[in-house]
């Protein structure tokens, strides 16, 4: 599994060094160069307040959880996050080092992978309302145009596709929570699954409110439209004037192709070539959309280091101290 993991994220990483040096290695840089230090910083710390509403958008799924506890989810998020974009992991596996951290600020087992199972499934529904936002909006732009046919032939049909899938998850895990215990959990994170009955419990409890469920999906939703304005945010510091509602649309896509290509590590090769065949779309040249997709990496091998570091120490701390985490 781990030599088939390394052999696909080479192989991504081959197409996008592939992709932005056919479009011009030094171009891209210049692009991205344009931000400064100063703007960098900016993109950082915009980056680091989003994981607030989609940590928070986790610990609303948690029945009679009190409030102080929302640090546990947001920094289990983090972690999550980190793990996803540095490590050369699928975002399985930022899924498991995310319920680990929790775990060890006192979650326990059951919750920290029940709780994140729904979530992972609020976040895609979000994603798909994003998605068919930004479908709308480059429907829009494009009618009556050459690229007419892409809207027909691939994204309607796509959209279609994805939200049927999302449909089947939510219901398998409503209805069927005893097999999701049982058969995804312990993919999720093997270590913590001594008793799947409590996870299907968890999937329980949480599915029996309403408001929660929507409470995480407004937060989701919130997330993936600040997403897109730190990416406005990130091209007006290249000097690039472009709206707000283009740059929904090629996010959203973006991200769908992400999520679609999601056994591929990071990404590699899948946004980069996705900003190169949607941001031209809108008159956004091709080495200002690469740029972002560079300075987006960088951004995140900035946070997510210091992150994973922290997380690593908190292990260490934990493993001489002789504290076992909590498994049920």
């Amino acid at each position: 599994m781990t030599a088939r993991i390394l052999v696909v994220a080479a192989l991504g990483l081959a197409l996008a060094f592939y992709i932005v040096t056919s479009v011009g290695l030094e171009a891209v840089l210049t692009a991205a160069g344009h931000v400064g230090w100063r703007g960098f910083a900016i993109l950082c710390l915009y980056g680091l307040g989003i994981f607030l509403p989609i940590g928070a958008a986790w610990f609303a799924l948690m029945p009679d959880m009190p409030l102080r506890k929302i640090r546990v989810f947001i920094w289990g998020r983090m972690v999550r996050d980190a793990a996803a974009e540095v490590l050369p992991f699928s975002q399985v596996g930022g899924m498991a080092l995310g319920a680990r951290a929790a775990m060890l600020h006192g979650l326990p087992g059951s919750s920290a992978v029940g709780s994140m199972i729904v979530d992972v499934t609020t976040e895609l529904i979000a994603q798909i309302a994003y998605i068919i936002l930004g479908v709308m909006i480059l429907s829009a732009a494009l009618s009556h145009t050459e690229h007419d046919r892409l809207l027909s032939e691939v994204l309607v049909p796509g959209v279609i596709l994805i939200s049927t899938g999302g449909g089947l998850f939510v219901a398998l895990q409503r209805y069927g929570h005893h097999w999701v215990a049982q058969k995804l959990a312990p993919r999720v994170f093997p270590g913590a699954m001594a008793a799947t009955t409590a996870v299907a419990g968890v999937l329980d409890d949480i599915y029996r409110s309403r408001l929660r469920i929507g409470t995480s999906l407004t937060l989701h939703f919130c997330g993936w439209m600040l997403s897109a304005v730190g990416t406005w945010i990130a091209f007006r510091l290249m000097g690039s004037d472009v709206d707000l509602a283009p740059v929904i649309a090629i996010e959203s896509l973006v991200y769908a192709a992400r999520s679609a290509a999601f056994v591929v590590p990071n990404a590699f090769g899948v946004q980069e070539g996705a900003y190169a065949l949607l941001a031209p779309l809108f008159g956004i040249r091709v080495e200002v959309a690469l740029a972002l997709s560079v300075l987006k990496r960088a951004r995140d091998i900035a946070v997510g280091v210091p992150i994973l570091v922290i997380w690593q120490l908190m292990e260490g701390q934990r493993a001489l101290a002789g504290k076992p985490t909590r498994d049920h």
